[in-house]
């Protein structure tokens, strides 16, 4: 694995805890992950990446500052699973 594979396979796990987190009720973990997740956007090489996954990295913020704390947890479940799958395929 390179050391972009291993953040987007960072940044899928800390996106499933904030999933989890707000499904749980736990708004500080999730508020904390949150975060996690925007630093480790910020480890990813976008040169190395295929085009949609770009798309996805440029959302994440928007997608993480959902007022509905629902939408929000399914769709950082949604795109932790997306962030992962990548990762698997193209190893």
């Amino acid at each position: 694995m390179n050391s972009n594979q291993i953040a987007i396979s960072s940044l899928a796990m800390d996106l499933k805890r904030v999933a989890l987190g707000y499904y749980k009720g736990s708004t500080n973990t999730a508020i904390r992950f949150t975060e996690e997740a925007l630093k480790r956007k910020e480890e990813i090489n976008e040169a190395e990446i295929r085009p949609y996954l770009k798309d996805l990295l440029k959302k994440l913020p928007t997608m993480l500052g959902q007022k509905d704390k629902s939408k929000l947890a399914e769709d950082a479940l949604m795109y932790s699973t997306l962030f992962q799958n990548y990762v698997l395929k193209f190893k």
